[in-house]
């Protein structure tokens, strides 16, 4: 299976060309991104300063949850006042770059994974808040401990798409990390059961130390009580959960296992897209081979009417 870039290839493409030497030259693009997201790479006061800003739907809920301090974080003295109609900006100076193309290229890598880095911000926070639990469970037995502590902490919603969401919620022992999807078709349903029931089975026989993967209809337990959760008597609204254990929330791979759960909504929905197309286009062709099984299939001497020259017609063997 394919595994989706976690940066804005066009933007790194852009920055990788514009960072090389070349001649300045004038931007002005607007890039689409993943789950509605988009960028606008322009140099709106001299060819040589190349600002980017990126608009996110959710980007004020992100806020509530730190995205501001994750954002200074990673880009600091590059950092400038929000250009109108987007969420947050930065400005490059090519004539102030880095000197050393290793530092150039991390900070294309960066500038590309803006989207990344500003989703980041609620894990990053149910990191900080497992450890504060875990630290506090430490403390008690499990009978002993505060009801605070053994329900963890609240639930962090982030409705990212239209109809859809994404829930984190830190506990002393985990992180649940639950997506709401929203099935437009019954094909793709049945496809989704099916892709769910491939990462279960790949944990029972090979990867026991991957997340353990769930799928309901109906909202899981973490989302009682939780204003604006949806249910679907149809079928329509599936929910996937994630279970990180304290393996998959050590310090060292916190990074990757950010990236990798942020793109795993892009990731369902377009393997259920490609193999859809994949079953199509193998349908087309046993059409086509049966299409030509019948076209063999005649007779070589079949029979052929004739006429005469006054009109009367009769048939021939050829």
């Amino acid at each position: 299976m394919l595994l989706l870039d976690y940066q804005n290839v066009l933007i790194q493409s852009v920055l990788t060309e514009r960072f090389s030497g070349a001649p300045p030259a004038s931007i002005d693009q607007t890039v689409s991104d993943f789950d509605g997201v988009t960028f606008h790479i322009s140099t709106p006061e001299t060819k040589t300063k190349i600002v980017v800003s990126i608009n996110i739907r959710c980007f004020k809920e992100l806020v509530q949850y730190g995205a501001e301090q994750v954002l200074q974080r990673e880009y600091d003295q590059y950092v400038i006042p929000p250009e109108i109609g987007y969420d947050f900006s930065i400005l490059v100076d090519l004539e102030n770059l880095p000197a050393e193309k290793e530092e150039r290229d991390e900070l294309i890598k960066k500038i590309s994974l803006m989207k990344r880095n500003a989703m980041a911000a609620p894990f990053e926070h149910a990191y900080e808040e497992y450890y504060k639990l875990k630290e506090a469970a430490s403390q008690y037995t499990s009978e002993e401990a505060p009801q605070g502590v053994r329900e963890g902490g609240d639930v962090m919603a982030i409705h990212y798409r239209e109809e859809e969401a994404i829930y984190v919620k830190a506990s002393h022992d985990r992180v649940t990390v639950i997506f709401s999807t929203v099935f437009r078709e019954e094909t793709d349903r049945i496809f989704g059961k099916v892709f769910i029931q491939e990462f279960v089975d790949a944990r029972r026989r090979a990867i026991q130390n991957a997340p353990q993967v769930l799928f309901r209809n109906d909202p899981p337990l973490e989302l009682q009580g939780v204003p604006g959760v949806q249910t679907s008597t149809s079928g329509e609204v599936g929910y996937v959960t994630f279970v990180l254990f304290p393996r998959h929330l050590t310090p060292q791979r916190m990074p990757d296992v950010i990236s990798h759960i942020q793109t795993f909504r892009d990731y369902f929905h377009y393997h259920i897209k490609a193999s859809k197309a994949y079953i199509h286009s193998r349908m087309r062709r046993r059409t086509a081979d049966f299409l030509q099984v019948l076209r063999r299939a005649r007779p070589e001497n079949e029979e052929k009417e004739r006429k005469t020259a006054s009109g009367r017609t009769f048939k021939v063997q050829g």
